[in-house]
């Protein structure tokens, strides 16, 4: 599972990396999408590069949402469907039959460049009777941009929106985000692919077998560093968005070792 994210590196820093040019729409030009921590339930706008406009990338909001909502109203939209979680991720093996997004795993994908994510840890001790838990970071071991699998939709009034695909759980995810968040009751991580295989998921010409076949075979678990951080990380006055959030913090509740 994938709710927050870390995206440090500036639009021209992107634009470099992966040679591309920044599409702003109604963002006033020279705009920054930085966060130390973007918390996904605020539902941050963050870049992606989307499948229509290869060579290009955009500002979109994290949360999708149908054609017929209204992007500006998006607080009220979750507030009001609270079964869709936000809209923050979407599992890959129901995408092919999802009644409202089914068409645009062919014809809406994206990549969500990111430098690295949240996930938490439920120890096994307890604090005033509830459990203790900690967050890990996530980044990958060559410090090479995270690329995030995903699609969007334009919203009623032309709002990009997009979702984080999530597989099952490799071993590392499994011990880590240990606690099942969802009705399926099963463990999860987000779908993360190299530069090679992010540009061949934004091809148009890939059926169903061959986006299985992808998504399937996403970066495996030794390509990955994760550690354990401040807990302030989820304190609601905003703590966690500092540079210094990423370094480690060790936890004798813990009972793994990263």
């Amino acid at each position: 599972m994938c709710y927050g994210t870390r995206v440090v590196r500036a639009a021209k820093q992107l634009e470099l990396y992966y040679k591309v040019d920044r599409l702003y729409g109604p963002m006033q030009e020279g705009s920054e999408l930085i966060y130390n921590y973007a918390n996904g339930w605020a539902h941050p706008n963050m870049w992606i590069f989307p499948q229509q406009r290869i060579g290009k990338m955009i500002p979109a909001k994290w949360g999708v949402m149908p054609t017929t909502a209204n992007g500006a109203s998006y607080k009220e939209f979750f507030a009001q469907n609270r079964g869709a979680f936000g809209g923050l991720n979407l599992r890959s093996e129901a995408i092919f039959s999802h009644f409202m997004y089914s068409q645009n795993i062919f014809s809406k994908r994206c990549i969500i460049p990111v430098d690295g994510f949240f996930e938490p840890h439920v120890t096994p001790v307890k604090l005033n009777g509830k459990p203790f838990k900690v967050p890990f970071y996530f980044k990958r071991k060559d410090d090479k941009p995270i690329n995030l699998a995903g699609i969007y939709n334009l919203t009623k009034d032309n709002m990009v929106t997009f979702t984080i695909f999530t597989n099952k759980a490799t071993p590392i995810f499994e011990e880590i985000h240990n606690q099942p968040s969802n009705k399926y009751g099963d463990y999860r991580r987000p779908v993360v692919f190299d530069d090679s295989e992010a540009a061949y998921w934004l091809q148009n010409d890939l059926d169903k077998e061959q986006l299985v076949d992808i998504m399937n075979n996403d970066l495996p678990d030794y390509e990955f560093d994760a550690w354990p951080i401040s807990r302030d990380l989820h304190k609601r006055n905003g703590e966690g968005d500092r540079p210094d959030i990423i370094e480690r913090v060790d936890y004798e509740e813990l009972a793994i070792k990263f």
